[in-house]
């Protein structure tokens, strides 16, 4: 049998699961509709949560690139994908993305291709350009900065 919780447990509950980490209301919408909570208590916990600061749609965003960029070594493309799946603003997303320093942007794809480099075969130059660019895109990075990252191994 399933325990009944109050409209204050549920926003207890919902405002932990907000301090633990960083999450957009999609994420923290998905959390309730699991928790088997009605769409008039989501949106009302949801609003409440917001309004105390609990999600934060920007701090999020930046939150996200700077893990989805140092951790999982992701592109702005991917991340930016990434965000927009979960329903957040354009304007949002362009602003988190401008938090990436560029050196440091080209640098790591630099790192990557190079220890990527050491795990290919390739039999003519073209090829290997070929599988280099092909692993870059699939991380989300864009051609320009590909380009130029591969040009200097």
């Amino acid at each position: 049998m399933k325990k009944e919780y109050s409209f204050e447990e549920l926003l207890h509950k919902a405002a932990s699961y907000c301090s633990i980490s960083e999450h957009c209301i999609s994420e923290v919408d998905e959390k309730l509709t699991a928790w088997g909570i009605e769409p008039d208590n989501k949106e009302k916990i949801i609003t409440r949560l917001l309004s105390e600061d609990f999600i934060n749609e920007k701090r999020y965003c930046i939150a996200f690139v700077k893990d989805k960029f140092r951790f999982n070594k992701w592109g702005k493309i991917k991340i930016s994908f990434a965000l927009k799946q979960k329903g957040l603003p354009a304007e949002l997303i362009t602003q988190a993305l401008k938090t990436i320093d560029e050196g440091e942007y080209e640098e790591m794809l630099a790192e990557l291709l190079k220890s990527k480099l050491k795990t290919i075969k390739w039999e003519y130059e073209y090829e290997k350009m070929g599988k280099l660019f092909s692993f870059a895109q699939s991380r989300g990075f864009e051609s320009a900065v590909i380009d130029r990252a591969v040009r200097g191994i």
